[in-house]
């Protein structure tokens, strides 16, 4: 018959608990945003993306997915990602647990000494009596989640779970474009270090020129001097490129858990690129963009905070248990001394100093706070998306008229100096001059070459691509 009616009346604590809770907290639905628009200048329906496409397939260079896949198994910033995760699920579990029942075990042995008065002898008696009892016994409590308060700590701690495994794929995403990056930096150093070097060897042979022109009266010692300047400007050019090359390599080093060294790496020239950078439409963000889901995870989190803080204001239920042996004899231990006791304490906050109050207040202000957050990082997304688009495209414009401004510039140099050595229709200022913007336009070939790859990374990260 008792085992009826537990069963019963915890069946009735279960039932009104459900019924009760979903008047008390409230269920989460995801903010209407606005993703219209997000896309400057960017109207489409088309929901092919390629943040879809896994970024093995998104990088031909073989050096360079060899640096990735080292940077994903050793990077120490994914790794402790990692760890954040395996922190949030224990939190969980431990929020889980909550909801059981807990269990306990005791034994104990107990002395005690009756004097003679408190067995009410006559005065004077020296008697007493000395008894030891020995106890064995289990004792359990479980409160009842009649407000959903034990259920809203649940959900809280697996939305913060969700947006730590979130920020995981955050940090790879970020990994992944920064190695890419640096990569194409790198390659782009090494051809303005090429350039350089050669227009070096050029300068060089310029001096011998003019000094051989000065000894034919054609030029005079300032074009000597000037060409010997111009000689050292580009020399002293190339100390700082090999310096930044360096210091790029130990970036990239740092970047896939190695110590600073020399890399191997391939050439800008021969970089490739995918065809088509489709990007699908701005609401495919909240599913693609980790960073974004992290910021939908943290909203839903101080969500149903504010719902745990509202059940704070109810009276919770708590139902004890404890059964047992106790006897006054260890050789009679479990014979006849069974006891058990079965209770239900019912708790109503009346006067909590304003804790209450001032809990709910402090979870609704972080409520609305991480709402704002996730309304900042989808236009943040955007942005980044458009930024990279225009990047993209205003690179591309440049490359024709630099070719064809590079090809001006080489004639003009070759121009100049022919000019210089067969008749006095130009001096040597003409050349440097020449020579001077033949260098900046090549140097500026590379930078647009390294702002179209690296425009295409970024779109990849920014649309949400590198994590799936």
């Amino acid at each position: 018959m008792n085992r009826i009616y537990i069963k019963y009346t915890f069946l009735t604590f279960a039932l009104l608990s459900t019924a009760l809770s979903c008047k008390i907290t409230k269920t989460y639905q995801r903010p209407d945003l606005n993703t219209a628009d997000l896309y400057r200048n960017q109207q489409t329906t088309d929901t092919t993306t390629i943040a879809a496409m896994p970024w093995e397939s998104m990088f031909t260079d073989t050096v360079l997915k060899a640096l990735i896949h080292e940077g994903l198994y050793n990077n120490l910033n994914l790794k402790i990602a990692v760890q954040k995760i395996y922190e949030a699920q224990a939190t969980l579990g431990q929020s889980k647990a909550a909801l059981l029942p807990n269990l306990s075990a005791g034994a104990n042995a107990t002395r005690s000494k009756l004097s003679a008065a408190s067995l009410n002898y006559p005065p004077g008696t020296t008697v007493s009596t000395l008894t030891t009892s020995y106890q064995l016994g289990l004792n359990s409590s479980w409160e009842a989640d009649i407000w959903g308060k034990l259920s809203s700590a649940k959900r809280a701690a697996f939305n913060t779970l969700l947006q730590t495994d979130a920020a995981k794929r955050a940090v790879q995403t970020q990994l992944i474009a920064d190695i890419a990056n640096n990569y194409y930096i790198l390659l782009a150093l090494d051809k303005e270090l090429e350039i350089t070097s050669r227009t070096l060897q050029n300068r060089i042979k310029d001096v011998e020129t003019m000094k051989s022109l000065k000894e034919g009266a054609v030029v005079n010692g300032a074009a000597v001097v000037q060409s010997e300047a111009n000689r050292y400007a580009a020399e002293v050019a190339i100390p700082d490129i090999k310096r930044s090359i360096r210091e790029t390599e130990n970036a990239i080093d740092i970047l896939v858990g190695r110590p600073p060294g020399a890399l191997n790496r391939s050439k800008l020239e021969a970089q490739k690129q995918i065809d088509s950078l489709q990007t699908g439409i701005p609401s495919q963000l909240l599913k693609n963009r980790p960073d974004v889901q992290q910021a939908e995870y943290a909203f839903h989190s101080a969500f149903e905070n504010t719902n745990l803080a509202r059940t704070y204001f109810y009276p919770s239920l708590t139902i004890t248990a404890s059964g047992g042996w106790s006897n006054l004899q260890l050789k009679d231990f479990f014979v006849g001394s069974v006891f058990y006791n079965l209770a239900a304490g019912l708790t109503q906050p009346i006067f909590n100093q304003g804790i209450n109050k001032a809990r709910l207040k402090t979870a609704q202000a972080q409520q609305l706070e991480s709402l704002y957050n996730f309304q900042q990082s989808l236009l943040v997304a955007g942005q980044e998306v458009s930024n990279a688009l225009y990047a993209y495209q205003t690179a591309s414009e440049k490359g024709g008229a630099r070719s064809k401004q590079i090809a001006a510039l080489t004639k003009a140099v070759d121009y100049t100096q022919e000019l210089l050595r067969y008749s006095s229709a130009t001096n040597y200022t003409d050349v440097l001059t020449s020579e001077q913007n033949l260098l900046a336009a090549q140097l500026d070939g590379v930078n647009d070459r390294l702002q179209q790859l690296q425009a295409v990374v970024n779109l990849y990260r920014a649309l949400g691509g590198g994590w799936n």
